[in-house]
């Protein structure tokens, strides 16, 4: 693991890894300070797909907007190539729960949006490849409305893979697909974030999404959220929910799961 230390000047543009610090956050409540995380620490590799699980409302959530730049930790560092953030940046994207499309605009000019913050021309040919991967080309004319919750979410994610970033923060933007498209995008997923060198980290509450896709699993205690046990996924590509590996890795998962609801 990676364990540089954090500076106040960003000398790198492209960074790709993340090192988190002794992190720790509250919000202001009616009754006095809610505290979601507690002293978390860990370092994702340049590359690395980390899963994140743990109970609902634990804080994984809030740890991706920190890391994007969203809302800044009260307590502790987080840093992108030993480099401490400060603010959001196009080199890191989140996706969230829910979709986010502006409903006056076409799939097509949603995605470009992409291209339309930063300021850059928007890449017709880009667009289209991202929807293709995505399932979408057919419907890039296509509203909001005239799409299902799942076609949506997948349109999301187009948005965020045509800025083509360094570090990609998914909150379960896989949880509303139908089972055979989830399995499809996961694997079309999984060859992109390899091909580009994507730092990737996704909050899913499915063992098995986390198995297929990640590197490294970590399992956090219900709230205030604190690192339970770090899981390294060592399994013979491509992966298979039958493999005995697999099934034996998703038992001690599921057990570690199991002790800190």
């Amino acid at each position: 693991m990676v364990t540089l230390p954090l500076s106040s000047q960003n000398t790198s543009p492209h960074g790709r890894s993340i090192q988190i610090r002794n992190v720790s956050h509250f919000y202001e409540h009616s009754s006095g300070h809610l505290t979601v995380l507690k002293n978390v620490s860990f370092d994702v590799a340049q590359g690395e797909i980390i899963a994140l699980l743990g109970p609902s409302g634990c804080g994984k959530s809030t740890l991706l907007r920190l890391i994007s730049g969203l809302e800044t930790p009260t307590g502790g560092k987080i840093g992108v190539d030993g480099v401490r953030i400060n603010g959001p940046s196009p080199d890191r994207l989140i996706v969230l729960q829910d979709s986010y499309l502006l409903p006056w605009r076409t799939i097509k000019q949603n995605v470009a949006l992409g291209f339309e913050a930063r300021n850059l021309p928007i890449d017709h040919g880009q667009i289209d490849q991202v929807l293709d991967m995505v399932g979408l080309l057919s419907f890039s004319g296509s509203y909001p409305r005239q799409l299902s919750g799942g076609m949506a979410q997948r349109a999301t994610l187009a948005r965020a893979l045509v800025n083509n970033p360094d570090i990609l923060l998914l909150d379960e933007p896989f949880g509303k697909l139908d089972s055979l498209t989830r399995m499809s995008i996961q694997n079309d997923f999984l060859k992109l974030s390899q091909s580009r060198t994507l730092t990737t980290l996704l909050v899913t509450h499915d063992v098995e999404e986390a198995l297929l896709l990640a590197s490294r699993i970590i399992v956090f205690t219900p709230r205030p959220a604190q690192i339970v046990d770090d899981f390294v996924i060592n399994l013979t590509e491509p992966r298979h929910r039958d493999n005995r590996d697999f099934v034996a890795l998703r038992h001690n998962i599921l057990e570690a799961l199991g002790h800190v609801f």
